[in-house]
């Protein structure tokens, strides 16, 4: 899915996007070679961008993030923010196993989907045991799995002009991956911790690992994933809503 930029052609175009960031020619460089993230403008702008093209510059291989022993799990996982979402629908679901629960796949997919708890459970799954490094500054390590977030996508049929995949939750928290991360082998929608099934205050029945990313790009309680080809018009054009808030959209670790 990602084009092949020669390494020279790359350092240069970084470069060249973070000089851009706060004009129009941050969107042609963003067009050709998806080096300007959404959050590109204002004071922070060129600072967003050289971080996440440098970034994709180190990280262009896709290499992994580590993995660690069962030995290592955390005995204990903090379980912040929403814990417990206060919607009547997510109420019901959760009493019923959440039996009837849906997760939206659509935007620009061939194949616009609803799919159940149990048709996530029947597609390929990875197992992975990470360290989660939150932005307050803690960390944890838990075992977690799930289906790669790239099986769901290609099952739907991303269009070639896709840029971003984003995300709905319950609690009406929302954000976005590029098509790099949504693709890396390691971006779950897990519905297991630590063998067993997902926590209600960890995200259930399905939540984002991401695990290049700082804590609060995992989001819990997801209920929908629309791929589009532009962030301008989700929330004020930033990508996340976490950089509606101050955070930066790409949170690379």
């Amino acid at each position: 899915m990602n084009r092949s930029i020669p390494r020279r052609t790359f350092v240069q175009t970084v470069l060249g996007a973070a000089v851009a960031a706060g004009s129009g020619v941050a969107a042609l460089l963003a067009g050709r070679y998806g080096l300007v993230p959404p959050d590109h403008g204002g004071v922070l702008g060129i600072g967003h961008t050289l971080t996440f093209g440098a970034q994709r510059l180190l990280l262009r291989k896709q290499p992994l993030a580590r993995e660690f022993d069962r030995a290592q799990i955390s005995t204990n996982f903090p379980a912040l923010n929403t814990t417990l979402p206060e919607d009547p629908d997510y109420q019901r679901d959760m009493k019923q196993g959440f039996r009837d629960w849906r997760l939206i796949v659509d935007g620009l997919v061939a194949r616009p989907v609803e799919l159940s708890l149990a048709d996530i459970r029947r597609f390929p799954s990875r197992t992975q045991i990470t360290q989660h490094v939150c932005e307050y500054g803690w960390s944890a390590i838990a075992e977690w799995t799930g289906v790669p977030l790239s099986l769901v996508l290609s099952a739907a049929g991303v269009q070639p002009q896709a840029r971003y995949v984003f995300f709905n939750c319950v609690d009406g928290w929302w954000d976005s991956l590029d098509m790099a991360d949504a693709w890396h082998p390691q971006t779950l929608l897990a519905y297991s911790m630590n063998g067993q099934d997902l926590p209600v205050a960890h995200g259930a029945p399905v939540r984002l690992r991401v695990e290049r990313q700082l804590g609060y790009k995992h989001l819990k309680y997801i209920t929908a994933i629309t791929v589009t080809d532009t962030a301008r018009e989700w929330g004020k054009g930033q990508g996340s809503e976490g950089a509606e808030h101050g955070y930066s959209w790409y949170a690379g670790i």
